[in-house]
């Protein structure tokens, strides 16, 4: 028996958000039995549950509930209810994770909120470190440079480059695959996501994760398909499933089990698969195949 046990607090909200977050589960059910770890997916109001059981789309029980859980992880992040989530925690960092096998993948850090420059760089230098030991730095200001600067100081044997907003959107397009990892102010972080997105072809290979240094942490995809495709079976689980990859690794640091669960999805996406349950399906079959016992993926995986 294992003895590593976590608590998620899982948030559905509306829309296809419960379908989402119905598959999601099985996949980690699968992936913590493959690993010999235990999750505890404790499902709370949220949203428009919430507003019809309590009369508050983030009633308090539910406040409580993923105060004390290890990870929070959402399913419909176009949720209203979500903007107050994030805002009833302590969130200092943001990592996005934009997946494309084809150019690279790239993480993008930032920071969350007004005096957190100096954490986030202290965090994008711990993962470049834990990847391919490369960082690039993107800001407007002289003050931002200094951060990176004074935090690189500390770092011997990495390679830190600073770039412009448009040097780092032209390497992407002229030399894909040239950026690991960019720290980034949060008004040009975005641009960054969303144009790696844009050559990755799709937003749903962005996974986010709002990261706290003393409570839990909250995960969801950049998008999800609209609701008005609920119910149908159609919707794309692949950025949900992606998103509890990086909370695997992210969250509760069971890194090898989000590089088996990540590389699942990836062969699925190789298939031609096009509903929700039999993209599910593929993932759960191609995780013995594809299943990392190595734990030295350390913070966002390689």
């Amino acid at each position: 028996m294992s003895s590593r046990a976590w608590t998620v607090a899982c948030l559905a909200g509306d829309g296809v958000g419960p379908e989402l977050m119905a598959e999601t589960s099985r996949v980690l059910a699968e992936v913590a039995r493959l690993h010999a770890f235990h999750l505890d997916d404790v499902h709370l109001p949220f949203g428009g549950e919430g507003l019809t059981r309590y009369g508050h789309p983030l009633p308090q029980s539910t406040r409580e509930a993923y105060r004390r859980a290890d990870a929070i992880f959402v399913s419909s992040p176009d949720d209203p209810a979500f903007d107050g989530v994030k805002a009833d925690l302590d969130l200092g960092w943001r990592v996005s994770r934009v997946h494309n096998g084809v150019r690279g993948d790239l993480v993008v850090v930032e920071p969350v909120g007004y005096g957190a420059d100096e954490l986030a760089a202290t965090r994008a230098f711990q993962l470049a470190a834990a990847r391919r030991a490369r960082l690039t730095s993107v800001g407007s200001t002289p003050e931002w440079d200094d951060v990176v600067a004074a935090e690189a100081d500390r770092w011997d044997g990495l390679e830190v480059e600073y770039l412009t907003l448009g040097g780092v959107l032209t390497r992407f397009r002229d030399h894909p695959g040239t950026v690991d990892l960019v720290v980034a102010g949060s008004h040009l972080a975005g641009a960054i996501v969303d144009a790696a997105a844009h050559l990755a072809g799709s937003l749903h290979t962005v996974a986010r994760a709002w990261l706290s240094a003393n409570g839990p942490g909250v995960f969801a995809a950049e998008v999800c398909d609209a609701d008005e495709v609920a119910g149908f079976g159609v919707a794309d689980p692949a950025g949900t499933l992606l998103a509890a990859s990086l909370l695997l690794g992210e969250g509760l640091g069971a890194r090898s089990a989000a590089r088996t669960l990540e590389r699942a999805v990836a062969a699925a996406e190789e298939g031609t698969v096009f509903d929700t349950r039999s993209f599910t399906d593929a993932v759960i079959t191609n995780l013995p195949a594809v299943r990392t016992d190595t734990e030295h993926f350390q913070e966002v995986q390689q």
